[in-house]
């Protein structure tokens, strides 16, 4: 019987030309797939006959293993896979690899090429089969269903295929799907290559998958024997025995490629952490194990089980803008789409390592489509709320937590800064130094329970490190009240706390802006009046003598023992914050313009030096000495409240002549510099002098 004797046409609908050309252009650009897609489809032919044969197990008795094969061949230029599944009558051969246009198709493309339709209805119309024509030119199936005969599906896309008996050998049950590969498409016949894709995207089905390769093995023969004479049995006892002579010899052998087992789908109480530990491993490729892991499964309207990890210690480039959004792998029931699927997890939590594996999702997914799906909305919200929950279980392991929060506190602020709706429960997780906590670091909820029962709020500064602000002027006030300070000394905090307006009831109050309440008394406050008063005059000269420098010039009572201080008004950048935002390497200027606060410069009238400006400034306002001092005073209060100096030099040149007092050298003995910028200077220098060594 000829091959093609007994073999029936039937012609592809209109559509199907442009279905195809739909499918390769917007769905199909990575060829690999073709290997996912028909894998996946074999799986899909497995589960079918595994779940007959639980009601009837004569289902197997043709073929009882339930494997999946793939097998390559370089001279005939052949990819083939293998399946023990169901297999397909000619009437499926029909309606399954035929009518792929089916009612609604034109409709359906339409809708398709304006984005609107419905991404599941895609595995309708033989999606995942057709990819083979990515890389065939032709394609032949074998299939053998149970109930029917032995059939051969054949096409090369060109608007028709046929069916026929298949008389060749029998497969028993199951389906083979034979594809004769485009010239530019050979490299699918590389080992390396289908081991690598079957890894990445299958390696977790159910059943098994077999590759047919190539092993060498070296064997021991012996050399061809010359024409033998005959020996006297003397002669045989001295002769050496011949080495033997090495050759390679090919084998061919299957191979299992998907040993690692979906760990997932196992009941948690049934994994141990070394099993975990294992899988993480062999998940991330990280050479340490895991710090914390949950795994969970979500039912209801949708269904689908996630494993999040967190590693030991932080990537070098966390933060980095051009590395992958997250390392979370998303999963179509056992069937790995993508690991860089950006709505799948807020990129605050982007150091989480894990997979989601979906029942609800479509397997063939455009990854457009996939970020308007409302299925993976429900599953981001389900994965912040467990990965929450599991740094919340972090805590009660000490040196854990401790080791989690030195590597992703920046990452937990970032959540409070991004986040709405997470932001109370993140606001529990955040941990800082204090001036009462010591070494050791402090809550905002241990910090609650130590408050002054008349405490306004909880008071917090920030800074470039915890050396450059627990002596901060700030502080004193609150310190001679016995009131706890939080030290806050990385940039995000700035941010963090622009979102965070409160804990637990209570406002949180930056110290080094305006309008912070001490909780003074009454008497206090009186007596602040007065000083207020008597140290107007003082406070005018100051703000005349700096101009446009400062919004205005008062009397404090958060300072003990500095002199003077710097504060920004209660809306505007901290000192901090301004830095930061100087620092920006393509900072937006006009921003600056309005949210740069107009400084305020508050007198400790209590202070030596203040005091004695007083006098000096009561006994001759227009004392050029006064003016420098005042400049001198503004200089260094700008760097102790944290913020820069605008004109470094003026204020060295003026640290310069205080040395030059100090070493009693005049001014006439000093090399003039014409480039520096000139002092208010007294009329003589010896009158200067005897002027500072009294303020001194």
């Amino acid at each position: 019987m000829s091959e093609t004797e007994g073999a029936e046409t039937f012609a592809f609908q209109a559509e199907i030309n442009q279905l195809m050309s739909l499918i390769i252009n917007a769905f199909y650009s990575n060829k690999d797939i073709f290997i996912r897609e028909l894998i996946s489809n074999s799986s899909d032919a497995l589960d079918k006959i595994r779940y007959q044969s639980l009601t009837d197990k004569t289902v197997l008795d043709s073929t009882s293993e339930l494997k999946i094969d793939i097998e390559t061949d370089s001279e005939a230029k052949t990819w083939t896979i293998r399946d023990t599944g169901i297999g397909m009558t000619k009437a499926d051969l029909v309606n399954n690899l035929g009518t792929i246009a089916r009612s609604g198709t034109k409709d359906f493309i339409s809708k398709m090429a304006e984005g609107k339709a419905d991404i599941s209805m895609i595995g309708q119309f033989g999606v995942g089969f057709y990819s083979a024509y990515l890389v065939a030119d032709k394609v032949v199936v074998h299939t053998k269903h149970n109930d029917d005969e032995q059939y051969i599906w054949e096409s090369e896309a060109g608007g028709h295929f046929t069916i026929r008996r298949d008389h060749g050998p029998s497969l028993g049950r199951g389906t083979k799907i034979v594809l004769f590969l485009k010239e530019d498409q050979l490299d699918y016949l590389e080992e390396r290559k289908i081991k690598d894709i079957v890894k990445r995207h299958s390696q977790f089905i159910s059943y098994p998958i077999h590759l047919l390769v190539k092993k060498e093995e070296e064997k021991e023969v012996d050399e061809p024997e010359e024409e033998k004479k005959e020996e006297t049995s003397e002669e045989s006892e001295k002769k050496e025995p011949k080495p033997k002579k090495k050759v390679k010899e090919i084998k061919h052998e299957w191979e299992q490629l998907n040993k690692n087992k979906p760990l997932w789908l196992r009941n948690p109480s049934e994994i141990d952490k070394k099993d975990y530990a294992e899988f993480y491993k062999g998940l991330t490729n990280d050479w340490e194990e895991h710090l914390s892991v949950k795994h969970f499964k979500v039912e209801g309207q949708l269904e689908f089980t996630a494993m999040l990890f967190v590693p030991k210690r932080a990537p070098f480039d966390l933060f980095e803008s051009r590395k992958k959004p997250n390392n979370i792998k998303l999963y179509v029931r056992r069937v790995f789409i993508m690991d860089n699927c950006e709505d799948l997890i807020p990129e605050w939590l982007n150091f989480l390592k894990g997979l989601v594996d979906s029942e609800d999702l479509p397997l063939n997914i455009s990854r457009e489509v996939l970020q308007q799906n409302k299925i993976l909305k429900v599953i981001r919200k389900n994965l912040i709320k467990k990965a929450i929950e599991m740094f919340v279980e972090l805590k009660e392991n000490k040196e854990d937590f401790k080791k989690f929060y030195e590597s992703f506190s920046r990452n937990i602020k970032y959540g409070v800064h991004e986040d709405s709706e997470s932001r109370a429960k993140l606001a529990d997780l955040l941990q800082y130094h204090s001036t009462q906590s010591g070494e050791e670091q402090t809550t905002f909820k241990d910090y609650v329970t130590r408050m002054k029962p008349d405490q306004k709020g909880i008071y917090y500064i920030t800074g470039e490190s915890r050396k450059a602000i627990e002596n901060s002027p700030f502080i004193e006030g609150l310190k001679k009240r016995g009131i706890e300070v939080l030290f806050m000394t990385e940039p995000i905090d700035e941010y963090a706390m622009q979102q965070l307006k409160e804990y637990d009831s209570k406002k949180f109050i930056c110290i080094t802006k305006g309008g912070v309440d001490l909780g003074e008394t009454e008497e206090e406050k009186k007596a602040g009046e007065e000083e207020k008063k008597s140290f107007e005059n003082l406070c005018t000269i100051i703000k005349d003598t700096l101009g446009d420098k400062v919004e205005k010039v008062v009397t404090s009572t958060r300072i003990v023992q500095s002199p003077a201080v710097l504060v920004t008004g209660e809306h505007g950048w901290s000192a901090y914050m301004e830095r930061i935002m100087k620092a920006q390497a393509l900072r937006d200027n006009s921003m600056s313009s309005y949210m740069v606060s107009k400084k305020t410069l508050e007198i400790n009238p209590k202070h030596p030096i203040i005091k004695e400006l007083k006098k000096k400034a009561d006994a001759d306002k227009s004392d050029k000495t006064v003016k420098d001092l005042i400049w001198l005073l503004f200089e260094t209060s700008l760097l102790t409240s944290g913020f820069s100096l605008d004109e470094p030099a003026s204020f060295a040149s003026r640290i310069h002549r205080m040395i030059k007092l100090g070493l009693s050298i005049d001014d006439d003995e000093d090399v003039v510099d014409e480039d520096l910028p000139p002092l208010e200077t007294s009329a003589t220098s010896t009158d200067e002098g005897s002027k500072m060594e009294e303020v001194d």
